[in-house]
């Protein structure tokens, strides 16, 4: 049975690892697709459901961390537009 604030703390989990990357896109991209899920599960009251959701979140967690390492690990070797200097 998944308890109300293990849910609030994967989707804190969740969050915090999506703003550990350095590219602005994919920042945003996480935080809006962590943000319409949670939003989009809100009203399960099926425990049984409530618990496959949550196991499938802990997944998409532990794969944001597992990719968030490789990006860093091997960052881009062009710079974004908002990156760039204006001339």
């Amino acid at each position: 049975m998944v308890a109300k604030c293990q849910v609030i703390s994967l989707c804190r989990s969740l969050l915090r690892a999506g703003r550990k990357y350095p590219d602005y896109n994919i920042r945003e991209y996480t935080k809006q697709r962590t943000l319409d899920g949670f939003r989009m599960n809100g009203n399960l009251t099926d425990q049984s459901k409530v618990n496959e959701v949550y196991a499938e979140g802990k997944e998409q967690l532990e794969v944001v961390e597992r990719v968030l390492k490789v990006y860093l690990a091997y960052p881009p070797k062009t710079k974004n537009i908002m990156e760039l200097n204006v001339q």
